[in-house]
């Protein structure tokens, strides 16, 4: 339902009052949103819609390039990971937390769209390898990472010579997506499993590696989105320890998304900065309840939200049906997995 506020009154008096509200008409939650000044929706949740997921048939605004409803809210709305909104985001996760889930139904929604997806599993490819067909390229170790990162700047350096020469003629444009559609490269979305295997060393060969695998992930966190590049790190912990840029790449993940943890430390990595109050509600998810997960952003909003259940071998079957959209990006395609036949070809500036 939706309330006019009286004169004097605001958003944050409801929104106290809502617990009363619950009681009174014996719901099981009562969420406030603001629709517009003076306006305010009631939306009253009569059973906890997060104990057995349900996503609605309708997508709520989940349709469109670059955006995938992913998980249930706890007012009973679909989460849609927008990356035209929040270009990069950070996961986090325990072992069992549901994780590797969430990472499921992002690939099998990016699947059917015209978009390039890029993976780095140094998981030895187990996360990733069975959506082999629809990846546009893969590397399942830190040292194939070491290559694949360096060709992805480049990639991002050649857009912003066209988004250049488009600006010299006749356009005003800092971004792909004012680009003319015909010129327009295909966005790409980068997957990285398990972050940490890339800072960590045991060697001083090893930390040089580290250095420059770090340098590029966190140059295509900075300048990625203008190129149409956006990436997805996922990962047990992140923070300060795991050594020289660390916290600067996090700085750039604007989308946070912290599964159970293992300690406060972690929940404090992935939220503290953008939300603290967030922190004590990521630390009560309890172990039954995999894919249970409090979302956030740098606004400071933060909601729990819980992903439906997606089977791995359902996931890899929706990715192969849609293997004829998987692009061939020549600068990629030395790190395309497998051989199957792709039907769109992308030109090298592109």
């Amino acid at each position: 339902m939706r309330l006019r506020l009286a004169p004097g009154q605001e958003v944050a008096d409801l929104a106290a009052a809502t617990e009363r509200l619950r009681h009174a008409w014996s719901v099981h939650a009562v969420h406030v949103a603001e629709v517009k000044p003076g306006v305010v929706e009631l939306r009253l949740v009569g059973f906890d819609v997060l104990n057995d997921v349900r996503m609605p048939r309708t997508s709520d605004g989940g349709d469109g390039l670059l955006r995938v409803p992913v998980a249930l809210r706890e007012d009973a709305t679909p989460f849609v990971r927008d990356y035209r909104t929040v270009p990069h985001q950070l996961t986090l996760g325990a072992t069992l937390s549901g994780k590797s889930m969430y990472l499921r139904h992002l690939v099998a929604g990016l699947a059917p769209q015209r978009v390039a997806l890029v993976g780095i599993d140094c998981k030895r490819g187990v996360e990733l390898a069975p959506f082999a067909p629809r990846l546009s390229a893969l590397a399942t170790d830190p040292a194939e990472a070491g290559q694949l990162l360096p060709a992805l700047v480049a990639l991002m350096e050649e857009r912003y010579d066209l988004i250049r020469a488009r600006q010299r003629d006749d356009g005003a444009t800092s971004d792909v997506w004012g680009l003319p559609e015909e010129e327009r490269p295909m966005p790409v979305v980068v997957f990285v499993d398990e972050v940490a295997e890339l800072f960590l060393t045991a060697t001083r060969k090893d930390e040089e590696r580290r250095d420059e695998l770090v340098t590029h992930l966190v140059r295509l966190a900075q300048l990625g989105r203008a190129a149409g590049i956006y990436l997805e790190v996922c990962g047990q912990r992140f923070g300060a320890e795991l050594g020289k840029g660390a916290t600067m790449l996090r700085a750039q993940l604007t989308g946070r998304v912290c599964h159970r943890v293992n300690d406060e430390a972690s929940a404090k990595m992935a939220l503290g900065d953008i939300a603290p109050e967030a922190v004590t509600a990521a630390c009560a998810i309890p172990a039954e309840r995999p894919g249970l997960a409090v979302a956030a952003d740098s606004s400071g909003r933060w909601t729990r939200a819980r992903t439906p259940y997606l089977s791995l071998t359902d996931a890899a079957t929706h990715c192969a049906i849609h293997t004829h959209r998987t692009p061939v990006l020549p600068a990629l395609a030395r790190f395309r997995p497998g051989a199957s036949t792709a039907v769109e070809t992308v030109p090298a500036g592109s």
